[in-house]
């Protein structure tokens, strides 16, 4: 099942997607899902992010292969961190170079969980009970911040656009195994799987649920592979008029522009 959040003629929506068609739901989808008996084309409907989250929390360097690129410490347990849920930006949006740090803005391609119910204390083996699906994420970095100026990760995390989603949740997908992989003006710069993940769903999940409770439509963003722009010899880094796709099997791609700030 795919659940899309959209707008049409000004109000905000969600849907499940059939083939070039979406059925309207009555209500936000955490509770129960409602069908409205109502249907609209797809091609009639502007996508959002499919989730406005109470919380985004994300996991840095939870593949190894990225944590070896830019020569980290291997974390012994997940390194949390927040992105402002203000920095959450629709597909096909652009993303938007800041004009107080526009030199070192980074691509990370991710998978992202979408909390369907109160998660609270819940163990590894029911983890994914608590799941509505997962979507795709980019969580976007501007390096310098992140990494020289500020001293931690906020900032850098967090500026306006910096959270790309979507394109819809998928329901039906087992999060173990799928490859995930960035495209840059069309060049592959990321291409890994989530079975390299050194902490899995399941244990974030719950490992976060010890710490907070996760309320439903909370995204945890999973952590990057390899490939990054700043791991890169010369660094890569985003520019005005780049496109960034980020595609997960079983799910889809998103895809937004970059734009310098006006």
């Amino acid at each position: 099942m795919r659940i899309c959040r959209f707008q049409h003629e000004k109000a905000i929506r969600y849907g499940l997607i059939h083939d070039d068609t979406v059925d309207i739901l009555d209500a936000a989808p955490f509770q129960s899902i409602q069908v409205s008996g109502k249907t609209l084309p797809l091609s009639d409907l502007k996508l959002l992010a499919p989730v406005s989250p109470p919380n985004i929390l994300a996991i840095g360097r939870n593949y190894l292969a990225h944590v070896n690129e830019t020569s980290s410490a291997r974390p012994e347990r997940p390194l949390l961190f927040i992105k402002a849920t203000t920095a959450l930006t629709n597909p096909e949006a652009p993303i938007v170079l800041p004009a107080q740090a526009p030199d070192a803005v980074d691509y990370e391609a991710e998978l992202a969980v979408v909390i369907g119910r109160n998660a609270h204390c819940v163990s590894e083996k029911d983890a994914l009970d608590y799941v509505l699906g997962y979507t795709c994420a980019n969580d976007v970095s501007a390096r310098d911040c992140q990494l020289k100026l500020d001293g931690q990760w906020a900032r850098g995390k967090s500026f306006d656009s910096f959270c790309p989603l979507g394109p819809w949740i998928e329901t039906d997908l087992s999060p173990d195994n799928l490859t995930i992989s960035t495209r840059l003006n069309g060049q592959v710069m990321q291409q890994s799987t989530t079975a390299n993940m050194m902490f899995d769903c399941r244990y974030l999940i719950s490992y976060l649920s010890h710490a907070m409770t996760l309320l439903p439509g909370t995204i945890i963003l999973t952590g990057t592979p390899d490939g990054v722009g700043m791991a890169r010899n010369p660094p890569v880094y985003l520019k005005h008029g780049d496109v960034v796709e980020v595609s997960i099997e079983g799910i889809g791609t998103l895809r937004n522009p970059v734009v310098k700030q006006q």
